[in-house]
């Protein structure tokens, strides 16, 4: 009921720069259908997610970034602006960082999302 019942390849990667305390980057993607539901509309998507971020010597990182993405079949843009901070801590050896982000949809579809949101993010952290 929620998905596309659609198949999707495509390319992804990253690009980032840590210099210090900040990371910035970029996160891109496109997604096109390759099997599924005939029925079901065809998949042709590009995502950007650039980003930049600050952490602090508490481990307190601050940061800023979009989750956007443009279906070229219906030829919409979704931007959410994302401005997060997060701590990391430790219980026992277990490492996590636990984040709080703000996000405001700057642009999307007639029936998405609109406004503003909250996002609450608890991360476990496996390090080598």
């Amino acid at each position: 009921m929620l998905g596309t019942e659609k198949w999707g390849l495509g390319p992804t990667g990253v690009v980032l720069k840590q210099a210090g305390p900040w990371t910035v980057g970029l996160l891109a993607g496109h997604v096109w259908s390759v099997a599924g539901d005939d029925d079901r509309a065809d998949i042709s998507s590009t995502t950007l997610q650039p980003f930049f971020s600050y952490t602090t010597k508490s481990h307190t990182t601050i940061g800023a970034y979009t989750e956007s993405a443009y279906d070229w079949k219906g030829k919409q843009w979704q931007v959410p602006l994302i401005v997060q901070a997060g701590q990391l801590f430790k219980i026992g050896p277990q490492i996590m960082q636990l984040a709080v982000a703000g996000k405001y949809w700057a642009e999307a579809p007639d029936d998405g999302p609109q406004g503003w949101g909250l996002r609450v993010q608890l991360t476990l952290l496996f390090p080598r």
